[in-house]
C-alpha cells in the first residue's frame, strides 16, 4: 500500500484515514497523533521557527519497542520517516510535509553510574537533564554549547563543547547506542558489535537508523569552575582578536576561550570572549590575566557552577524565533579574516544576529581524522554566522546578510560541522565528512541499502 492511500488532502491540510492511525495506535505504547490532533502543533514545532511543516502523523515514541513499530509501519505504507530528538537543528529535517515524524523526546530516562563513570541517556533528553543528573555526582561528559540542544543530534553529528579541549568532543565519550534499523531490527552497536556502524554513528548523523540510548563516559568536571564572559567595544576588535589568537594558541587543554560579535541588553555591538577554565579553580584568575589587560569593558568571569557555563548561551539562543545559519572551520584567525569579521558585524541587520568562534584544540584534535566518522581534527574553531529575527519584514535582510556575510568568509574556511548545516547546504555535506566520505557511504549501503534514512544531512548509499 502506497503513502497515496495513507495520506490525503483536504484544502491545504494534511489528513490521515482515522483507520489507519487507530491500527498504527495498536502498536503503539505512546501516542499517535494526526493533523488536527491534541498536540500535533506544539510537537511539531522546533527550535528553529523558521520551519513550519506538516508531517502526516506523530509518533510519540516512548521506548525502542515503539520506535521499531514507527518504522515497520512507514515500511509498510511507503512512508518517508523523519527523526526528532531535540528539534534543535537549525535545518529543521526533523519534520517534513506528509511524512511520519518518529518523536523520541518521550525517551527521557538517564541513569549515571557514578562508580564506573558511565551514564545512559535516553534518544529524547536535552543536555540540561544530562548535566543536573551527572553534576549531581560531580560528573559530566561533553554536552554542547546551549543546554537545551538534544542529546542524540548533537552526538551523532559530532559534538563540539566546552570540555572538548580536555575531554574530546561529545562522540569521543560515546561508548555505546541502541539502535532501530531500516529494517526495523534491534542492534547494541559498540566497539566490539557492529564496529562498522558504530565508527560511523560517531559523527555521521542519523543516516544509519534511529538511535535509542546511548552510553557515555563521564569525567569529574566541577561542580565549580572559573568561566563567565569578558566583553569590548568594537572600537577595540581589532586589537583583541590579534591578542586573543596569540593566546589561545599556547593555551593548555583545561582552558577553552570562545570569541563573538554580540550585543549588550541595549542593542550596542560588543565584541566577547568567552572563557571556561577546568583546572584548579585558584589558578583561574592568573591563566586569565593575559586577557584583563586587554581592558575589558565587562569583567563576569568569575567561580561558577559548570551548570551555569552550559546555560550562558541559551537566552540568547531561545527557541521561539526563525533563524538562518551559515558555517564553516577556519584554522588560520588571520589579519585579512578578522577585518572581514568586522566589517561584516557593521553590517548587521539585528542585534540578535552574532557571529561566533567556538575554539577547537586539546583532546578534541589529538585524535585521527579517520578514528571515527567526525573528521575535523585540527586546531582552529568552529566560525557561524546567525541571522535571528522577530519581525517578518527582518527575514529578507537577515538572511540576505548571513549570506553576504559567508561570501566573504568562506574563502578563509575549510569543511564544515555537520551539525550546523542549514537547510540549503546539501552539497556541503560530503565536504562536512571530508575523507571518511567513502567509508560512510559503505556503512551506509550495509544498514540502509534503500536510503530509508533520508530526510537528514544525507549520504546516499548509491
Amino acid at each position: 500500500m502506497s503513502a497515496s492511500t495513507f495520506v490525503t488532502l483536504k484544502g491545504d491540510r494534511t489528513e490521515v484515514p482515522d483507520t489507519f492511525l487507530s491500527a498504527f495506535r495498536d502498536r503503539m505504547r505512546g501516542q499517535v497523533i494526526g493533523p488536527g490532533g491534541e498536540g500535533y502543533d506544539a510537537y511539531r514545532t522546533l527550535w528553529n521557527t523558521m520551519i513550519d511543516r506538516r508531517p502526516a502523523c506523530i509518533a510519540r515514541c516512548c521506548g525502542a519497542a515503539d520506535v521499531i513499530a514507527a518504522v515497520n509501519f512507514a515500511r509498510e505504507f511507503d512512508l518517508m520517516c523523519s527523526v526528532r530528538g531535540g528539534g534543535h537543528n537549525v535545518a529543521g529535517k526533523a519534520v517534513a510535509d506528509d511524512t511520519l515524524m518518529i518523536d523520541l523526546s518521550p525517551m527521557q530516562d538517564i541513569r549515571v553510574d557514578p562508580s564506573r563513570g558511565r551514564a545512559r541517556v535516553g534518544a529524547g533528553c536535552l543536555w540540561s537533564a544530562v548535566d543536573a543528573e551527572s553534576q549531581a555526582f560531580g560528573l559530566a561528559t561533553t554536552g554542547g554549547t546551549v543546554s537545551h540542544t538534544g542529546v542524540a543530534g548533537l552526538t551523532l553529528g559530532g559534538g563540539i563543547g566546552w570540555l572538548a579541549s580536555m575531554h574530546g568532543i561529545t562522540c569521543d565519550n560515546l561508548l555505546s547506542v541502541d539502535l532501530v534499523t531500516a529494517a526495523g531490527e534491534y542492534l547494541h552497536v559498540d566497539e566490539n558489535e557492529h564496529s562498522d556502524l558504530f565508527w560511523a554513528l560517531r559523527g555521521g548523523g542519523g543516516n544509519f537508523g534511529v538511535a535509542t540510548s546511548f552510553e557515555f563516559r563521564l569525567h569529574p568536571v566541577g561542580p565549580m569552575i572559573y568561566a563567565g564572559l569578558l566583553a569590548w567595544p568594537m572600537s577595540s576588535a581589532r586589537d583583541v582578536l590579534r591578542a586573543y589568537r596569540d593566546f589561545v594558541a599556547q593555551a593548555p587543554e583545561e582552558l577553552t576561550v570562545f570569541a563573538g560579535f554580540i550585543s549588550s541588553p541595549d542593542g550596542d555591538p560588543l565584541l566577547a570572549l568567552i572563557p571556561g577554565w577546568f583546572g584548579a579553580i585558584a589558578e583561574g584568575e592568573s591563566m586569565l590575566a593575559p586577557l584583563r589587560k586587554l581592558q575589558p569593558v565587562l569583567d563576569v568571569v568569575q567561580e561558577i557552577p559548570y551548570i551555569a557555563q552550559q546555560q550562558i548561551f541559551d537566552e540568547a539562543a531561545g527557541p521561539g524565533i526563525p533563524r538562518y545559519w551559515k558555517s564553516g572551520y577556519v584554522t588560520d584567525l588571520s589579519d585579512d579574516l578578522i577585518d572581514v569579521l568586522i566589517a561584516q558585524n557593521e553590517k548587521r541587520p539585528t542585534p540578535q544576529s552574532p557571529q561566533l568562534l567556538f575554539r577547537m584544540h586539546g583532546q578534541m584534535t589529538a585524535i585521527p581524522t579517520g578514528a571515527t566518522a567526525f573528521p575535523q581534527r585540527r586546531t582552529g574553531w568552529d566560525y557561524d554566522v546567525i541571522a535571528q529575527w522577530t519581525e517578518p519584514h527582518q527575514a529578507e535582510p537577515c538572511i540576505a546578510w548571513a549570506r553576504e556575510t559567508w561570501d566573504a568568509v568562506s574563502p578563509h574556511t575549510d569543511g564544515v560541522y555537520i551539525n550546523h548545516l542549514d537547510h540549503d547546504d546539501e552539497g556541503r555535506i560530503p565536504s562536512a565528512f571530508g575523507p571518511n566520505y567513502d567509508r560512510l557511504v559503505q556503512v551506509k549501503r550495509t544498514y540502509d541499502g534503500d536510503n530509508f534514512f533520508r530526510l537528514n544531512n544525507n549520504i546516499p548509499p548509491d
